[in-house]
């Protein structure tokens, strides 16, 4: 049902301006003729008159030209709406004026705050001149019309700021998957780039390994940046297949652990089916954590820990490395950083410390259905 009510949504915006007007003109003549018509009924036919019917053209048909002419519109609308209600037709009961109307929420919706106000002082008169059975209606009319007004630009703003700030979590996402990227691939490269010399002379087969290494760490992160950046110009061509998913996480830990520490995969409890975000956020929270081990841990040894829980997913990436000097190091880096902001962004918590031999990075992300 949503879905229905979204595509009539759509498709009502895209509707042309002026056709919404030349049907808003058209339904106030419409609504103010009906009155002549009761009125030729009661009395019998007569033929109507220019000068009895001409308040009805004024107040409807300058309603096309409302949105480049709004406060000329009004003023026009209104002083036709005042002799329509003065001159109008015998009926017992007096005619709404839909193009008073009409004008006044045209004025709240695109006029500034002086011409707002001036707008409600034209107003007084024709709502002062109506019989006191109907002033009550005419007032309460008039508010809904100037709120409705007002209502559509506070829309227009707040549609405005989601907005932006949905670009600014865009962009915040963009720089995370970049620094992820950028940085795994450059710390694996580098290890291996200056290991490659000494390899090269006391182990050829190990620089050999080490070329390979860096040649892989390449072409991976040019991958995955030629995907992001060939999102980057239609974000609706975005999908959960161009983001990383944990089916890649065995070769990231095998490239890591060819370049120094040896890292070990394990998973424990029942897997189940993660949200493509969630699935995307624990692959680059890993990622960035092995990341952090080749760069500042100087360890031998890893685990990246996958413990699948009723209602979470617990991943611990630890070390035997630094640990706590590698702590205060890391305090305040754009990683670590990323790391809690994706973790939050799922739903998740992030924590990071001194582990038991080393340093270790801990994220609890909610889980989904199982598989």
């Amino acid at each position: 049902m949503p879905d229905v009510f979204n595509e009539l949504r759509q498709r009502l915006r895209s509707i042309p301006p002026s056709a919404v007007d030349l049907a808003l003109a058209l339904a106030v003549l419409v609504g103010q003729t009906v009155p002549f018509l009761y009125a030729s009924r009661m009395s019998g036919p007569q033929p109507w008159t220019l000068a009895e019917y001409w308040p009805v053209l004024v107040s409807s048909l300058p309603l096309l030209v409302r949105r480049r002419f709004p406060m000329t519109v009004f003023v026009v609308v209104a002083a036709a709406s005042l002799a329509y209600s003065l001159a109008g037709p015998d009926v017992p009961s007096q005619p709404v004026p839909y193009g008073w109307l009409a004008g006044l929420y045209t004025v709240a919706e695109l006029c500034p705050g002086p011409r707002r106000a001036l707008a409600v002082l034209i107003s007084l008169p024709p709502a002062f001149a109506v019989s006191p059975d109907t002033f009550v209606r005419s007032a309460l009319t008039a508010a809904a019309a100037y709120v409705m007004g007002r209502a559509v630009v506070q829309h227009r703003r707040y549609a405005a700021l989601e907005a932006e700030r949905a670009t600014e979590r865009e962009r915040a996402r963009i720089a995370r998957d970049m620094h992820d990227i950028l940085s795994h691939g450059i710390s694996v490269m580098t290890v291996q780039a200056e290991a490659g010399p000494y390899a090269v002379r006391v182990a050829p087969e190990r620089a050999e390994q080490a070329f390979r290494a860096i040649a892989d760490a390449g072409r991976d992160a040019q991958g995955q940046l030629s995907r992001m950046l060939g999102l980057l110009g239609d974000p609706a061509s975005r999908s959960p297949a161009a983001e990383p998913s944990l089916d890649g996480l065995p070769d990231l830990v095998a490239r890591v652990s060819a370049t120094g520490p040896a890292v070990r995969l394990a998973v424990t409890g029942t897997p189940a089916v993660l949200p493509p975000d969630t699935e995307a956020a624990a692959y680059r929270i890993v990622q960035e954590a092995l990341t952090n081990m080749v760069k500042h841990a100087r360890a031998t040894a890893g685990e990246v820990l996958f413990d699948w829980k009723d209602d979470e997913l617990m991943i611990t990436v630890s070390d035997d490395g630094r640990g706590r000097a590698r702590e205060g190091r890391l305090a305040s880096g754009r990683g670590l950083n990323g790391m809690r902001e994706r973790a939050a962004a799922c739903g998740g918590t992030l924590t990071h410390g001194a582990g038991r031999t080393g340093f270790e990075v801990e994220a609890r992300l909610p889980v989904g259905k199982r598989a």
